[in-house]
């Protein structure tokens, strides 16, 4: 209680001019919380007045009070501080606790102040009073006893043996921006954030094309709760995260709408391991080396060794490995590492000489780029491709730039004109992960082409009414060029029927096929092009057999286009199955 005639005002004042002695301000408020502080402290400095300070200490700033045991999401605006308190009570000779900070975005600026009540007196309270009033006694009181400034994640460490008064004060100077904070007075039953090893830096023991293979040392709390603790990578072209929250609040601050699902607060029913997950600008997609401001997230359980696939020749990415408990979704984060995919070796380029057909084979796994350099002797130059196995993509550049570009599909002519002397750069690219091979031509003469003229359609068509148990009729289109056409047939299973469908080599000819599977060749065309179909019956089968029937077209320099092939099954009997296969 304050003497009788004495203003309380010169009292704050003098207290307020000690908290200006540290680094932040404290707005009117606070003086006054803090006044009210020193009043009850001083009058309540025994046991058991010890609840009755907290409780009137904090009646009206219950929003103000940092809850012990439990991590606490602050909102803070740029430039204006935002404070919290918490009170440690005497309870035996020595009181740890601890108070972790993580910056959630930007670097941060924050403080903890100390405030110290005085031991209590015998005296009357005026006198004792006036003795608080001195500066040099309230200098005393309060005092700094941490401060920090930075992005990264800190946690302070202290004891208190005696009641204490203690102020957060955090500040951002650059945005508005969130934290966490998570006090604790309780160190027995361990602690909210899992332990990260004495070493925590990842180490790159791997560098390949388009791999990088990472390892790091096992967390203590990894070996002692595998069923709740896994390793959470972070994959990105930009820059380390400190934090899953950094790394969170990146990717939101892009503008992507994320459900809730695909937040990056991990749980057992959100992420699976070995699950993938990819957030750019735009969407949930794969990979787009276009899309800025990416990041790439998988967990791998327990295990501390990981290659990351699918990375970009020649680029380099940044790593971050995140310890994650499961059960309450709180994490530490390793030192993270960088590194750089190495060079994509220069393709072999290969020479093309006119009228010659060059059959190229891609190795999707070892060899997804082939080049191939054709210099003009004429104006119009006329490029030949013919899809022989799996998908391909073609870019040709004249003179370094763009010419033409496509995705083939079966038989592609491109008619190109320039110059005399131009140099024509052909590059193929395998985009898909299985063997990829195509045939290219480049010539300047398009009326005398390797390749056969083809019809409007390489499908073959059968006639479920002509289909008996013992022979099947199929019809194909041909041209109004004089051509050569050869029937095989092989009898497959049903469960070869994709099989079949799908490796057939399109480019290759009869050579590959066994004697005893051909049924015929013949010679036919037909000036009028709607006329230009042919038929065969093909007998000598087995009843309720599958088929497998294909058809080569050879053109005037032998070179083989191969039909679309054709399953058929015979009847079972005369009066049996009449369905078309």
């Amino acid at each position: 209680m304050m003497a009788k005639g004495k203003s309380p005002i010169p009292w704050k004042l003098n207290f307020a001019e000690v908290l200006k002695m540290s680094w932040f301000r404290l707005y009117l408020p606070l003086q006054l919380l803090t006044a009210t502080c020193l009043c009850h402290s001083i009058k309540a400095p025994t046991t058991s007045s010890q609840e009755s300070f907290k409780t009137n200490l904090f009646n009206f700033y219950h929003s103000l009070i940092l809850a012990d045991g439990k991590e606490t999401t602050i909102h803070l605006l740029k430039d204006i501080p935002k404070r919290y308190y918490f009170v440690l009570e005497e309870g035996r000779v020595l009181a740890p606790f601890s108070i972790t900070v993580t910056p959630c975005d930007v670097p941060i600026e924050w403080s903890i102040l100390m405030y110290k009540p005085p031991p209590a007196k015998a005296t009357p309270g005026d006198r004792d009073t006036q003795e608080v009033s001195k500066p040099q006694k309230a200098s005393s009181m309060a005092s700094t006893i941490f401060s920090y400034k930075g992005n990264s994640v800190e946690t302070y460490m202290g004891m208190s043996s005696h009641s204490a008064l203690y102020l957060l004060e955090f500040l951002s100077t650059e945005r508005d921006t969130h934290i966490t904070v998570y006090l604790t007075t309780d160190t027995t039953s361990g602690h909210l954030y899992p332990e990260l090893p004495m070493d925590p830096r990842i180490d790159v023991i791997g560098i390949g094309h388009t791999t990088v293979t990472l390892t790091w040392k096992h967390s203590p709390s990894a070996l002692q709760h595998r069923d709740s603790i896994q390793y959470c990578l972070l994959v990105n072209e930009k820059h380390n995260y400190k934090s899953l929250c950094a790394a969170e609040s990146a990717i939101r601050s892009s503008g992507m709408k994320l459900p809730p699902a695909l937040a990056l607060s991990l749980s057992p029913y959100l992420l699976e391991p070995q699950q993938v997950m990819i957030l750019s600008n735009s969407e949930l997609s794969i990979i787009n080396k276009a899309s800025s401001g990416e990041v790439r997230q998988v967990c791998v359980g327990t295990k501390n060794t990981y290659t990351v696939p699918n990375l970009s020749p020649s680029t380099q990415y940044y790593f971050d490995v995140f310890i994650v408990n499961l059960l309450t979704n709180a994490s530490a984060a390793y030192t993270g590492t960088f590194a750089r995919t190495l060079e994509e070796p220069e393709p072999k380029v290969t020479e093309l000489k006119d009228g010659r057909v060059v059959h190229v084979l891609l190795d999707g796994k070892k060899q997804k780029f082939y080049s191939l350099q054709y210099q003009a002797r004429h104006k119009k130059i006329h490029f030949t491709f013919q899809l022989c196995r799996g998908q391909i993509q073609v870019h040709i550049t004249r003179n370094g730039k763009t010419a033409a570009s496509e995705n083939l599909s079966g038989l592609r002519y491109f008619s190109l004109k320039g110059k005399p002397l131009d140099t024509y750069l052909v590059q193929l690219r395998s985009t898909e992960g299985s063997n990829s091979s195509v045939k290219v031509q480049a010539s300047p003469h398009f009326h005398k082409p390797s390749f056969p003229l083809l019809p409007e359609s390489l499908k073959i068509k059968s006639f479920s009414k002509l289909r008996t148990c013992r022979s099947v009729t199929i019809a194909w289109l041909g041209t109004q060029e004089e051509s050569k056409y050869c029937v095989y047939r092989k009898k497959i299973e049903e469960d070869q029927i994709w099989r079949e469908l799908q490796s057939a080599d399109r480019c290759s000819g009869p050579e590959s096929r066994h004697k005893s599977e051909k049924v015929l060749c013949k010679y036919f065309h037909d000036l009028n092009l709607q006329r230009a179909v042919t038929t065969e019956t093909i007998k000598g089968l087995e009843a309720g057999t599958l088929y497998l029937f294909d058809v080569y077209l050879f053109g005037p320099s032998g070179i083989p286009v191969r039909y679309h092939s054709k399953v058929v099954k015979t009847r079972k009997n005369a009066e049996g199955f009449k369905g078309k296969f």
